[in-house]
């Protein structure tokens, strides 16, 4: 294990995914990072490591990120509790619930295409900065026309 200071708690029995987090500090794949693993209920793993930003500023406990696709589980599950009360129809077009979304040949995109993300929106055209993705009606309006 290279010479990385991490911080944090970590269950005996745990060390191999310490050493895990550590190697892809030794081989240059984080700037920074934390991981957390719970088991039962109770926290095993607890660490954190490097840098929040290029500027030097470090990564500590509380360091707020962005999860991107980790929330595709939580809408997953949401959605198909939808499905499941009979709410939410998976296959009928996304413009029977959200009719803005019909525009510009998106009128065949069924709820199961963005589910199985085969709908053809793979991101946004062109990029979009970071502050726009924050903002949901902007969002809206660059995925519905």
């Amino acid at each position: 294990m290279g010479d990385v200071a991490v911080h944090g708690t970590l269950t005996p029995g745990w060390e191999r995914v310490r050493d895990a987090f550590v190697a892809n500090f030794d081989n240059g794949l984080e700037l920074g990072a934390s991981v957390h693993v719970t088991l039962d209920g109770a926290p095993v793993v607890d660490l954190w490591t490097g840098d929040a930003r290029p500027d030097g500023t470090p990564w500590v406990e509380d360091t707020i990120v962005n999860v991107y696709s980790t929330t595709k589980t939580m809408t997953a599950t949401a959605l198909m509790m939808l499905i499941d009360r009979g709410l939410v129809d998976p296959d009928v077009p996304v413009a029977t619930y959200w009719p803005e979304f019909a525009a510009n040949g998106k009128e065949a995109v069924t709820v199961a295409h963005v589910m199985a993300h085969t709908s053809g929106l793979a991101g946004f055209e062109p990029a979009v900065d970071v502050e726009t993705l924050y903002d949901w009606d902007r969002c809206c309006d660059i995925l519905a026309p």
